[in-house]
């Protein structure tokens, strides 16, 4: 994950959040006398509260601590871990969890789901300074990294309202009509092969059962097959995304 650093605010959030998510999982009991330490597999417990000698080498404990506000010395290291204690104790569940504002770009930064952790500025200039690589790619591995994933979702996300919209099909109605429709998997295929999103998304948010399902689907149907028996729109439309 990309985190801003022009504001140390983002930093610290996900600093935070990483380190509370023993707190999060119930994996300690901080109300039974227990603390973060007594989960040994954390970056807390195994790094920034071990001494210096006892700690990994690429570990950069000492600037971590300092954004936090706290510093390298024993004392120091003892205060943060009281810190997130009670971070643990005050917010239980949600300890460390960030509420977005509403004009957020979920789709890209949320620390749960994303590549980048910023502004969505932020988020739009690192799109930029990497689509000379994106451009670059010649194989689907290689056009999956994060940043072409976000452009390609907002693409895929276009394919679908502007397909449905074309074969005068309303959202609501996807539920209703079987995997194997032929509307879903023209969708389906002209999403698989003009965008990098997974057959998981296409299967999630065209509802068409499974993944395994759109495999099997877009397995056995070629790019043009069976148009005919599309929309005259939708076939239209598709035919001239495919171009």
């Amino acid at each position: 994950m990309i985190v801003e650093g022009e504001l140390p605010a983002y930093y610290e959030t996900l600093m935070n959040y990483v380190h509370l998510n023993p707190g999060r999982a119930e994996l300690v009991n901080v109300e039974k006398g227990e603390s973060i330490l007594d989960y040994p597999w954390s970056s807390m417990a195994g790094g920034y509260a071990a001494p210096l000698g006892k700690r990994a080498k690429w570990l950069a404990a000492e600037m971590g601590m300092r954004v936090l506000g706290f510093t390298d010395t024993a004392a120091g290291r003892q205060e943060l871990v009281s810190y997130l204690d009670r971070r643990i104790l005050e917010e239980g569940k949600r300890s460390g969890e960030v509420t977005l504002a509403e004009e957020a770009d979920r789709r890209m930064s949320d620390l749960k789901r994303g590549w980048y952790w910023g502004r969505q500025e932020f988020g739009e200039k690192m799109l930029k300074l990497g689509q000379n690589l994106i451009n670059k790619g010649k194989s689907r591995e290689y056009r999956r990294s994060p940043q072409n994933l976000a452009h390609g979702e907002r693409e895929a996300e276009r394919l679908v309202k502007e397909g449905l919209k074309a074969a005068a099909l309303q959202e609501s109605r996807l539920a209703e009509l079987k995997g194997s429709d032929p509307r879903k998997v023209a969708l389906g295929m002209l999403i698989w092969k003009t965008t990098t999103v997974s057959q998981e998304w296409i299967a999630r948010r065209l509802q068409m059962k499974s993944t395994a399902n759109v495999s099997q689907l877009l397995s056995r149907t070629r790019p043009g097959k069976n148009n005919e028996k599309l929309p005259l729109a939708l076939g239209e439309f598709i035919a001239n995304q495919s171009s």
